[in-house]
Formats: structure tokens, sequence, C-alpha cells
């Protein structure tokens, strides 16, 4: 018989083997998701619901405490690039009395012009070897600066050059000394001088070396680096730079106004939170425990090792000083400028202060040397270390990857609300609550006036206090760079009442209609703060502590004043206002209220003039992203 005309297998046959091939429903249900199953889902969000309130302490509580325990968990510094090892250099230069000479002889000539000596500085630099330009800038401010006394700045930058011998001029290091009025920074430019012209004698040199003297601190600091770049980020008149060097792949700054020093105080935090790479740090103070001098941050000592009370705390108080000064947003010296152009910087500042050591200025003129001998040495930019840290000394850091969850532990208060209200609403969609007949006739229509009116009070408190400043000056006795700060406060105070008074106007809105704004609110601020969290931690952290609590909280109905005093104190302009007072109580230099109150004005007006003038981010991130995001809580808090 063929096998085509095989018989086939009886009905019964093939109904016995298809019942074996399936499998059992009761014994074998099919695998399903946890979300996708109705049933589950249903059960964890009545689980989410039920539990929402203690999950959200509970996380801002985690959030908080991992914060406070980064100094006690933050492990040792160390050099990631091989070729820094600062114990392979043997420093050979005595500059102390040659610098103090020319030190000397630059405040009498100061004194002299009544101002920066530039033909001496020129002839100076010129005698002992280097490649001298100068760069005259000038630039008009956008108000009055009334701590610096001045409006319209006028400028001449003097650098000079010293070309490698061993290699074409590619690469470069800079040492910079920011020229200041008075006698302040003339050991600096003593100091700068003595080691070109030791340097000028030494065959070495593999990378080009520019000695570079500016006037006017940061605004000269700021116009040379944008001529050196062809750039103009910030609207600086400039006459450009005549003669260039390699591509700057560090730089050291450097403030010294006395002849002895008891220790070197070393500043990281540059413009917008920036801070340098890490192994340039840790090869400064590694050269300071070399030669034994002294090394402090944030003008505190290094705290003892162990996990001791006072050594705890005083990493906290540094780690807090640190935060705080990123959080501003403004440079911790003029290194801070470099930090936008890529180029890894520090500004060291000597600090003569009662302690017995003290130490001439040969020490720290060996330590420069053997930096820049360990820079020279460098095939590439420094990139085997952290960008992104917090120091609680100098001996120890927190990376990116231990602070980070912090803040991850704050935004999850903001998710968990979120997901609360989009849990109500959708319960409300699909009938388990329907909305009354006029909430469900306005539609998106309630969230539209406070969502404009409270962007546009933002743009208003941007855009008007620097512009309308001429109008202020003409109707009310007050100077221009008062104007400015007077209308900020006015503006500000004025937008609360604004948001909260537009929806009075329209009847509705109900309970669907705030739900849904505060879970716009909510999606705004976490989203501000996520950008902020890779932006600028510090700034992001303070705003999750002081926001989210009032966030997760506000809602209409019952008791209000509770909720209005708890979002009246987290309100951006007063947390700023406590973060002077923070500062002074972890500077150990407690501030009265009147005190606090001027340097909050100072605060104020120095930080739209860093916006203008450097480009920080302090300003805007406030006034069109917290501020809007606070009014819209606050108008959640009194909707009708």
């Amino acid at each position: 018989m063929s096998l085509c005309s095989a018989p086939r297998p009886g009905r019964a046959l093939r109904q016995r083997l298809s019942g074996l091939a399936r499998p059992c429903p009761a014994a074998h249900p099919p695998a399903m998701g946890l979300l996708s199953d109705p049933q589950c889902r249903r059960a964890l969000a009545r689980l989410l619901l039920r539990l929402n309130t203690p999950l959200c302490v509970l996380s801002y509580l985690a959030g908080l405490t991992w914060f406070l325990l980064l100094p006690a968990l933050a492990p040792r510094t160390y050099l990631s690039e091989n070729a820094m090892g600062s114990t392979m250099v043997g420093e050979g230069s005595d500059l102390g009395p040659r610098a103090l000479a020319l030190a000397r002889d630059f405040g009498a000539h100061k004194r002299k012009v009544g101002g920066m000596p530039v033909e001496w500085l020129e002839q100076t630099m010129f005698q002992l070897g280097l490649e001298v330009h100068r760069q005259p800038f000038s630039r008009t401010l956008p108000f009055p600066d009334e701590a610096h006394e001045r409006y319209l700045v006028r400028g001449t930058n003097v650098f000079g050059v010293l070309r490698a011998p061993r290699a074409a001029s590619t690469e470069a290091l800079l040492l910079l000394v920011p020229g200041s009025e008075g006698s302040k920074n003339n050991q600096a430019v003593g100091l700068l001088l003595a080691l070109a012209g030791y340097c000028r004698g030494q065959v070495y040199w593999a990378k080009d070396l520019i000695f570079l003297v500016t006037e006017h601190d940061l605004l000269g600091t700021q116009a040379w680096l944008e001529a050196y770049h062809d750039v103009n980020l910030t609207g600086i008149h400039s006459g450009g730079v005549p003669g260039r060097a390699g591509a700057i792949q560090a730089a050291l700054a450097l403030e010294l106004s006395s002849d002895v020093l008891t220790s070197v105080d070393v500043a990281v935090e540059g413009l917008n939170g920036q801070v340098p790479n890490l192994d340039l740090l840790t090869l400064f103070h590694s050269f300071c425990l070399k030669s034994g001098l002294l090394c402090t941050f944030q003008g505190k000592l290094p705290p003892p090792e162990g996990p001791s009370g006072p050594g705890y705390a005083q990493s906290l108080r540094t780690m807090g000083l640190m935060v705080l000064g990123q959080a501003g947003g403004g440079p911790g010296g003029a290194h801070g400028l470099f930090l936008r152009f890529r180029i890894e910087a520090l500004t060291l500042r000597g600090i003569n202060s009662f302690r017995q050591h003290k130490f001439h200025l040969g020490a720290l003129g060996r330590t420069l040397e053997g930096m820049f001998r360990k820079l020279n040495n460098l095939l590439e930019r420094l990139h085997q270390s952290y960008f992104l840290y917090l120091l609680p000394s100098l001996s120890r850091f927190v990376s990116i990857g231990s602070y980070m969850p912090a803040l991850g532990l704050l935004l999850l208060v903001l998710a968990l609300r979120a997901l609360d209200l989009w849990m109500r609403l959708s319960r409300s969609d699909e009938g388990e609550g329907d909305p009354p007949p006029e909430e469900a006739r306005g539609g998106l229509l309630w969230l539209l006036p406070p969502i404009l009116v409270s962007g546009g009070a933002g743009a208003a408190l941007y855009l008007l206090p620097v512009r309308g400043q001429a109008v202020a000056t003409q109707h009310f006795p007050v100077g221009e760079a008062e104007a400015v700060v007077l209308a900020l406060i006015g503006i500000y105070v004025a937008g609360m009442a604004l948001p909260h008074s537009t929806h009075r106007a329209l009847s509705g809105g109900g309970q669907r209609g705030w739900m849904t704004l505060k879970l716009l609110a909510l999606l705004a601020l976490a989203l501000l703060l996520t950008c902020l969290a890779l932006l600028n931690f510090s700034l992001g952290f303070l705003l999750g502590a002081t926001l989210v609590p009032p966030a997760a909280a506000v809602r209409p109905g019952g008791s209000r004043l509770p909720l209005a005093v708890l979002l009246v104190l987290t309100t951006p302009g007063l947390s700023l206002f406590l973060a002077v007072l923070l500062e002074r109580e972890l500077l150990e230099a407690p501030a009265g209220l009147g005190e606090a109150w001027q340097r909050f004005l100072g605060a104020l007006g120095q930080g739209l003039l860093q916006e203008h003038l450097h480009g920080a981010h302090l300003s805007p991130l406030l006034c069109l992203g917290a501020y809007p995001c606070w009014l819209l809580l606050w108008n959640v808090l009194f909707w009708k």
C-alpha cells in the first residue's frame, strides 16, 4: 500500500491526541503580567491610594537622610591620571625674595599711575623673555554695581607667553592673577612674575605657558577668555588678542595679599555649579602635603579622620557650604569662568591668619612649579577622574552615583502624588465618580487662566526689573540699582495675588479642575528638578527639599492656613533669604535679621548682574521655572 493511500486516524483518536496537546486551563493558567491583569492593576491602584501618604513621607525622609549620611560614606580621593604622580618631580625654585621685590615695585607703580601699571608690566615681562601683549576692553553694566561702585568699566589685560622649546605651540598652561584696586593681589603679581622668570630658564617645557594679569577681576577675565577663543557671549567690547598660544589645558588663578601665609584656601565652584576635574584638585592637595603647606577648603581645616562626631559635623558643614555655593550659580573665583570653555581650573587664595606656623612665598612658588611640571607631562586633557562630585573635605569626595539617589527619592514623592491624582482622575473618567455637569462643561478652560498668568508673572519677573529701571527712577526717588531690586520684590509679591484671582471671574472647575491643575504642577516641578539634577545638583536638591513637601500636601478646602504658611515659607524668594542665614551659620559668623536682609538684597542684585555679565542660570531658572510652579500650587490652594 502506498504512503498516500494510508488510512487516516479515527475521529476519537484525533480528539484524544489534541486533548493531550492542549494544557488544562485550571491547572496551568496562562502567564499574565502584573500590570496587564485588570484585577492585579486594580489591586495595585487601591494599595497605592491607601498607602500614598505614608510612602511619600517615607521617601522624603529617606532622601534627606541619604544626603546627611554622604560625608560619613565618602571615599578617599585618588589620582586617576598616571602621569600626575607628585613624587616624580623635584622642585628647585626659591622665588620668595624675588617675588617680594617685584611685588613692591608693582605696588609703587600702581600707586603712581592710580590703576593698573600696564607699561611697567609690559616692560617687566619683556625683560623676563616673554612674548608680551595687551588687550583693552570695555563693558557697560545693565545697572550700577553698588558692591564695586562701577557702571561703565574700562580696563586693559596684560599677558606674556613663554613658548615651549620642546614642542609646537599646540597646547598651553595658564597662570592668572586678577588685578584689584588698592594693594590687594600685589604679592600674587610678584609671584607670577618671579615664576615666569624662573620658567624662562628651564628647557623641559612641552606646553606654552601663559602669564596673565587682568583688570577689574571677573570682567577682565571674561573679556580675555572671549577674545582668546574668538567668541562674544556677554556683549563685552574687546580689542581682541593679538597673540595666541596653544589650546589651554589647565589654569590656576592666584589671589595673595600678604608677604607670608598660614594656609592656602582652594576654590572649586565654577559658573552654574560646574567643578573642575577631580584630578587637578587632588594633584594640588598632594603637593601641599608633600611640601608641608597647610591647605583648607571653604575656609575650614581638614576634619579629623574616623567616624567621630566632630569630624562628621565638620565634614557636613563643609559640604553644606559647597552645596550653597554651587546652588548660587556664581563663580567662586576667576577660575570659574574657565570651566565654560572646557579648561580645568582652580583658584588658590593665600590666607594669613593668627596661626603660628607661617610660610613664605617660596613654598607656594615651589608648589606652583611642581603643578605646572606635572601638567606639562599630560598627553591629553584631564578626563579620567570625576567631573561631578561634592567635597566634605579635600581628602574625601562624594561622586554623582552616591548623591543622586538623594534627589531621586525626593522626586519619587512627586511621582507618587502625580500617580495618585492620575488614578483618581481615571476612576472619574471610568464612571466611578462622575463629575458634576458644570465641571464637565468647562473642560480644560479652567486650567488656562492660572497657567497663562503664572507663566506671565514669571516672564515679567525676569524681564521687567532691568528693562523698566529707567521708568522707576523717573517716578520714585531711588537709584537705578535700588529700583531694579525693589521692582523685583514688588513683582514677586504682586504675582502671588494674580493666579488665585483669575479663576474667580469664572464659575466652576470644582474638584476635577484643581486635581488636574495640581497634576500639571507636579509634572512641571518634577521636570524642572530632573533637569537641574543634571545641570546643577545642589540647586535642584535645595529646591526639591523646600518645594516637595508643599507640592505634595497642598489641596483646597479644609483648614487652609497651615498649608498657606507652609507655601509662603517655602517660596523661592524666602528660601533664598533662609539660605543666606544658613550660610552665615555654617561659616560660624551668624548674622542678624538686618544684616541678613542687606545680604539678601545684595544677592538679588548680584544674581541679576551675573546673569547679564557672565551667563549665570540662577535668575532665569527661578523666575521662569520655580516661581511659576510655586504659583500654580498657590492657585491650587485657593481653588474655589
